[in-house]
């Protein structure tokens, strides 16, 4: 805003004691002080308030109005309220200086000053960075240009002070403002994408407000300008792979500018994100050409080739043969009226990129085709340990879980489901179609277990716990019940903690020493219980049978 510009606003009572040649000078900033030497705190462009209690007698101005003028500041409004009229020595030192002055009216509070310039500064500049916005939107529709939405993020921050954040839908940040300290904590990232999905699934509106801890973000969806557009489009189809925009401020008390603002970003996005969904295009057919080989029971080598001219799209400028890990994943909604596969497969083109990374560009890597009920991703490793050194490679389903279940059941709102099948790593195309027999039985597996995201890995099909999820439950309750109902019973009646020794006792592989010292009982005490539970339930706990029968019985109930 200009220096003329508060003359006009009768509200302020300000009144123009020296400096009508200035008065086009802009103000991007305003500051009160009465410190004699208040340089450190400017930075230049500021409407300086000040209630004079620095003077102490007329030599005080000049130096005081030399450190303005030197500091670059717009204009200098001094407060009648303590001295009454400003003085003449004041007024002379602005004149030298050719500072503009201001005589503040003692009915009239700074605050009530302040409050009027930074709203005003704050439009302008709104408007200021809505045409840079608009403007890198255009460009970037007809081509990339810009940098990005990293380009945008930072101008949020420089001219409007506003942190910011592209979120995926599981809170992974994908762009962000480079101010200091605008590193975004995952688990924040993680609760402010279950608060947005939340919000989606709802129908509620954006900007969605959300509180964490003490800050308040708001939430902003991104939608690509196909799925705005249609309106009619269930909200289910998209919900799980769209990005939002979170800013570090509470939009509710926003004004429709800066609003408008923010959605101009939001689109500016979105044309980011419809051009990587545009360049999956080739990854998903190769996806897709490769599925349909291991399916129809192709030769290896055929299978070979064609993931030979896969490996330098998924594994760009590495040169070497990557090994493979296959991914299946299915998403079932309520009333079976929406197509799971397309919905797992944007889906997984989001979660399967490593949370510790930031940028669209990780995607690059992965490539996902899909059946009508599942989506299936063929995962490049760049690198992978060799298979007989008994290490892990590749994706964890446990580590896939963790990252994910939190923020993707709130979006599946108790009537969808997701369910993920993790392989091992293979070395060749042979051991590609073992991979997705392995990755879908883990699949199947993982939808045997209660809750609204499942996942579970390769490592998980040589193990009891492949059986267990699939024993009927009216089995599994009769079992549990004649073993362990007997000892429950006891425990309330008595405080024995007899099923607490019980599972020590397993997991110490019967020992009676190590169990007793991590129970912190005398070995003496120890026995007593075990015999206590062979009492009450018939069975011997040092034959193995029975010990068997009773570690299923804890592991199904």
């Amino acid at each position: 805003m200009r220096l003329r510009a508060l003359l006009d606003t009768d509200a302020l009572g300000l009144r123009l004691l020296g400096g009508e040649d200035e008065l086009d000078r802009a103000v991007r900033g305003v500051m009160t002080t009465d410190l004699k030497d208040p340089s450190r705190y400017l930075s230049g462009g500021e409407l300086v308030l000040t209630g004079l209690a620095w003077r102490h007698a007329a030599a005080d101005s000049e130096p005081f109005v030399r450190i303005l003028a030197g500091a670059g500041v717009a204009a200098l409004a001094a407060g009648e309220a303590e001295l009454g009229d400003v003085p003449d020595d004041l007024i002379l030192a602005c004149a030298r200086h050719r500072l503009p002055l201001f005589a503040v009216n003692e009915s009239v509070a700074f605050a009530t000053v302040t409050e009027h310039v930074v709203r005003q500064v704050s439009s302008e500049r709104a408007g200021d960075l809505a045409a840079v916005v608009d403007r890198h939107r255009r460009m970037m529709t007809s081509g990339p240009a810009g940098g990005g939405p990293d380009v945008v993020l930072d101008l949020l921050g420089s001219d409007l002070d506003l942190r910011a954040w592209v979120l995926s839908p599981t809170g992974r940040p994908i762009a962000g403002s480079k101010l200091v300290g605008a590193a975004l904590p995952a688990d924040v990232g993680a609760e402010l994408a279950a608060e947005h999905l939340a919000a989606m699934r709802t129908g509620r509106r954006g900007p969605h407000r959300v509180m964490v801890g003490t800050t308040t973000y708001s939430l902003f969806p991104i939608l690509s300008s196909g799925r705005s557009a249609s309106a009619s489009r269930d909200v289910r189809e998209t919900v799980l792979s769209d990005w939002l925009l979170a800013v570090e401020a509470d939009a509710g008390d926003w004004p429709e500018e800066r609003l408008d603002l923010l959605q101009g970003v939001t689109q500016l996005i979105a044309v980011e994100r419809d051009r990587r969904d545009a360049a999956r295009t080739v990854r998903r057919r190769l996806a897709q050409e490769v599925l349909e080989l291991v399916q129809s029971g192709a030769a290896p080598a055929e299978i070979a080739a064609r993931l030979r001219v896969a490996a330098p799209v998924l594994l760009p400028g590495l040169g070497a043969a990557p090994h493979w890990q296959v991914v299946v994943a299915g998403v079932e909604w309520e009333g079976g009226e929406i197509e799971g596969g397309p919905v797992a497969q944007s889906l997984l083109e989001e979660i399967l990129v490593d949370p510790s990374t930031t940028g669209p560009e990780q995607s690059d890597r992965i490539a996902v085709a899909h059946t009508g009920t599942e989506a299936v991703a063929l995962l490049a490793l760049p690198a992978v340990s060799s298979e007989h050194d008994g290490s892990e490679s590749g994706l964890l389903a446990d580590t896939l879980l963790e990252a994910v279940r939190a923020p993707l059941s709130a979006g599946l709102n108790d009537d969808g489901r997701l369910t993920l099948g993790v392989s091992a790593a293979v070395h060749s195309a042979e051991g590609l179609r073992g991979a997705l027999e392995e990755a879908r039985h883990a699949r199947r597996v993982a939808a045997a277990r209660p809750g609204l995201v499942c996942a579970a890995g390769h490592q998980e099909l040589a193990s009891h716990v492949l059986l267990l999820p699939f024993v009927p439950d009216d089995v599994r309750r009769a079992f549990t019940a004649r073993l362990l109902d007997p000892l429950r019973d006891y425990d309330r009646r008595h405080r024995a903690e007899l099923i607490p020794t019980l599972e020590a006792f397993l997991d110490c592989d019967g020992s009676w020493t190590r169990c007793a010292t991590r129970l912190h009982l005398h070995v003496n005490t120890l026995r007593y219980r075990v015999g206590r539970i062979e009492q009450l339930t018939g069975r011997d706990l040092s034959r193995l049978e029975d010990k068997l029968d009773f570690f299923l019985a804890l592991r199904m109930s």
